[in-house]
C-alpha cells in the first residue's frame, strides 16, 4: 500500500512538532501522546519510505535532506488546510471568501490598496488580509501556501514552477528626501542635482537583493558611482518615511510611491536623472483561482495598475 494513503493529519502534525522541537520527549509532551508510540510511528514512516527522515544526535533529532523535503511538504499542506479553513468561516459568515495578499513595501503604497478597496466594493463581504515583507519571504510563503496572491517587483529568479506571474507594468524609481531638505532648498527651481552633491547625505535603501536594490545599484553603476558608505537598510514604509521626515538621509521609492507621498506633502522627488526602470508583477499559486476573492483580487490589481497614478 502506497505510504501515503496511511498518513493522516495527525500523523503531519507529528512530523512538523518533531522538526520544530528536534527532541522526542518535548514533541510527545507537546501532542499529549506517548513518547515511545511517536517513536514506533517515526521508525514505521521511516520504513515506509526506506530512508531515514532524522539523524539522532547528543542533542535529540535533526532532519535529514529527506525529512526537509517531507517536511517542506508537510508545512504546505498545514497552510492550505489552514486556508480552507479560514475560507470555509468566511463563507459561513456570509462572506465572499478570504484572499491574503503579501506585498512588498515598493509597491504597497499605492496599487495594493487601490485594488482593495476595489475588490471590497466588489465584494462586500469578502475578508483580505495584507502582510509586507522583502520579496524573497513573500515569495517562499506564497509557495509554502501561507498567502494567495503576492505583489511586488519582478524576480525571476524567485520563481517557482508552481506559481504564475504576470507583470503589472513597468516604472522608474526615484531618490526622496523630506521637502526641508537642504539640496531642495538649494534649488528652489528644480534645477538637477549632480552625483557630488547626492553622495554627501547618508542614504536609506531597501535591503541587498531586493529587486529594487537590485535597480538602484545598476542605475548607480551606469552613472559611475556606487552606495554612499554608511547607508542605512529598511524594508518598512512606516519606518522609512519618518526616518526621511527627521533626517536629511536620502531615500528611494518607485515612481507611484513617489507621487502619492508627494501629494501627501510628506516626500519630494530629488531632481536627478536615473536610469533604473523596474517592472511590478503579480504572482499566484496555480489551481488557487476558482476561489472567488483570490480571482476577484487578481482583476483588481489588473484594474487598479491600469489606472494612472494618482
Amino acid at each position: 500500500m502506497d505510504w501515503t494513503q496511511r498518513l493522516r493529519l495527525r500523523q503531519l502534525q507529528m512530523l512538523l512538532s518533531l522538526a520544530q522541537t528536534g527532541n522526542m520527549s518535548q514533541s510527545a509532551q507537546q501532542l499529549h501522546t506517548a513518547q515511545p508510540a511517536l517513536s514506533k510511528w517515526l521508525k514505521e514512516l521511516e520504513d515506509d519510505l526506506g530512508m531515514t527522515l532524522f539523524e539522532r544526535h547528543a542533542r535529540g533529532l535533526r532532519p535529514t535532506p529527506q525529512g526537509e523535503a517531507l517536511i517542506a511538504h508537510a508545512r504546505r499542506i498545514e497552510a492550505h488546510l489552514d486556508s480552507a479553513r479560514d475560507d470555509m468561516q468566511a463563507l459561513r459568515d456570509g462572506g465572499s471568501g478570504l484572499v491574503v495578499v503579501g506585498t512588498s513595501g515598493a509597491s504597497a503604497s499605492d496599487v495594493v490598496p487601490m485594488a482593495v478597496l476595489r475588490l471590497l466594493e466588489w465584494l462586500p463581504r469578502a475578508q483580505v488580509r495584507l502582510a509586507e515583507s522583502t520579496m524573497n519571504v513573500l515569495m517562499q510563503q506564497l509557495a509554502n501556501g501561507e498567502l494567495d496572491v503576492v505583489v511586488g517587483r519582478s524576480a525571476p529568479e524567485l520563481h517557482d514552477g508552481h506559481i504564475h506571474a504576470e507583470m503589472l507594468y513597468m516604472e522608474p524609481i526615484h531618490l526622496v528626501a523630506r521637502p526641508q531638505h537642504p539640496l531642495l532648498q538649494q534649488r528652489p527651481d528644480g534645477a538637477a542635482l549632480d552625483w557630488p552633491d547626492l553622495m554627501a547625505y547618508r542614504w536609506l535603501v531597501w535591503p541587498r537583493g531586493t529587486p529594487i536594490r537590485n535597480t538602484l545599484e545598476s542605475a548607480l553603476a551606469a552613472a559611475g558611482h556606487a552606495l554612499p558608505p554608511g547607508s542605512v537598510e529598511s524594508n518598512s514604509v512606516t519606518l522609512n518615511l519618518t526616518l526621511l521626515g527627521h533626517s536629511d538621509m536620502i531615500g528611494l521609492a518607485s515612481h507611484r510611491a513617489a507621487l502619492r507621498f508627494s501629494q501627501m506633502g510628506a516626500l519630494r522627488v530629488l531632481p536627478v536623472r536615473m536610469s533604473g526602470f523596474g517592472s511590478v508583477s503579480m504572482y499566484w499559486r496555480e489551481n488557487t483561482t476558482d476561489r472567488t476573492a483570490v480571482a476577484g483580487m487578481l482583476r483588481a490589481l489588473r484594474e487598479a495598475s491600469s489606472s494612472p497614478a494618482s
